[in-house]
């Protein structure tokens, strides 16, 4: 399903002709990636800036994601039932060294639930005229999910938490100008989430990607994008479906509406993770990310955003998003 956003593409576009602003703080993409439970256990790393932190800087940011599942398809002997609500609390840290290079680390705690959003999402479709998809047919507030497929099979229904996979991050600004950035980052996903409770993959992911951004309008607007590759060993969850190799990229546009309020719009994407599959929920996916920034202080931040399925049941229903960030 599609979140009501022709309104807010429209806001978005005509904030191009009002008169800028000049900003404060970086226009930086919100730090996200599909939450989907069967994708989020590999490294498909959130989306980061296009400038590296400066020397013996450091960057703290707490990410909150919550998603809403809610998909129920079947292909011949395939089947997948995705029903429920999963956390990811991300603690991630950057830290500029030298001029040009950074280092990083990020690590999530994550918990499958049988959450409490159904029926607010239910009122949600209605008042907008949305449809329910298979919320209607679906009981409120379960926790189901399960895969089958000529006898592989995956299946979740009690509630899980634990700390999830390691990650170690990198980067090096390899050009910087007044209004154009390119940065090449990496990150590096160990297997330190359990399997079973669907806390990892039990694969170590390397990924390599390109971050862009360029301003515009007295640097009022940004428009940033990003490019990359990701190397996986094989993992334990769906093991004998799993592919070692995926693209993934985003794009997306932010401007500053007030002093401290910016508003920011993104597609996260990325290929299939798995092959020999023609069910959507693991097939390659979109995602269409809205919200803005409040700063809090100078060096604080606040991203709040909400991402629907562009390419529907390739991603959870709806995930709210919060990220709050800070520099020392």
């Amino acid at each position: 399903m599609l979140f009501p956003k022709t309104v807010n593409v429209v806001v978005i576009i005509a904030s191009l002709f009002v008169p800028s602003i000049v900003w404060s703080q970086e226009l930086t993409p919100f730090a996200t990636s599909n939450q989907s439970p069967l994708v989020a256990i590999y490294g498909l790393p959130a989306t980061m800036p296009a400038t590296v932190l400066p020397d013996q800087a450091t960057e703290l940011t707490f990410r909150t994601d919550i998603a809403s599942l809610s998909s129920r398809s079947s292909n011949g002997d395939e089947r997948i039932e995705l029903d429920g609500e999963t956390y990811r609390l991300t603690l991630a840290a950057r830290r500029g060294i030298g001029n040009d290079f950074e280092v990083g680390m990020e690590i999530p705690y994550v918990m499958h639930r049988e959450g409490f959003l159904d029926n607010f999402i239910k009122n949600w479709h209605d008042f907008f005229g949305l449809p329910q998809g298979e919320r209607d047919d679906q009981p409120e507030d379960r926790l189901l999910y399960d895969y089958r497929n000529n006898g592989t099979a995956l299946s979740l229904d009690q509630e899980e938490g634990g700390f999830g996979d390691l990650r170690l991050t990198g980067g090096w600004q390899f050009w910087n100008s007044h209004d154009s950035h390119l940065a090449l980052r990496t990150s590096l996903k160990l297997p330190t989430g359990d399997t079973d409770k669907l806390l990892g993959s039990g694969s170590t992911d390397l990924a390599i990607w390109l971050s862009a951004e360029n301003l515009q309008r007295q640097g009022s607007v940004g428009l940033f994008g990003s490019i990359g590759l990701l190397l996986m060993t094989d993992g334990d969850v769906l093991d004998h479906q799993h592919r070692n190799v995926a693209g993934f990229g985003s794009l997306g546009s932010a401007w500053q509406a007030f002093d401290r309020v910016a508003f920011k719009i993104q597609i996260d994407g990325h290929t299939a993770m798995y092959e020999d599959s023609r069910l959507d929920e693991l097939g390659a996916s979109a995602q269409l990310v809205m919200g803005g920034t409040l700063e809090l202080g100078d060096a604080t931040s606040l991203d709040l955003g909400v991402s629907e399925d562009i390419i529907v049941d390739s991603a959870p229903d709806v995930v709210f998003h919060l990220a709050l960030r800070t520099r020392f």
